[in-house]
C-alpha cells in the first residue's frame, strides 16, 4: 500500500508540473501573437504613411 501511494504522490506531482508548462506554453504563445498582430499594424501604418507622401509627386527612381 505505501508504493502505490509513493507511486500516486510521485504521479501527481509530475502531472502538475506538466499542467504548469503547457500553461507557460499557451501563455506564451497568446502573447506572441499579440505582439506579431501588433508589429503587422504598424508597419502597415507606417506602410500607408510612405504611399501618401509618394502620391504628392516626391518619388525618387
Amino acid at each position: 500500500m505505501t508504493n502505490l501511494i509513493l507511486f500516486v504522490n510521485a504521479f501527481l506531482s509530475y502531472l502538475l508540473i506538466f499542467v504548469l508548462i503547457i500553461a507557460l506554453v499557451i501563455v506564451a504563445c497568446i502573447i506572441g501573437v499579440k505582439w506579431r498582430k501588433s508589429k503587422d499594424a504598424k508597419a502597415a501604418l507606417v506602410g500607408a504613411d510612405e504611399q501618401t507622401e509618394t502620391a504628392g509627386g516626391n518619388t525618387a527612381v
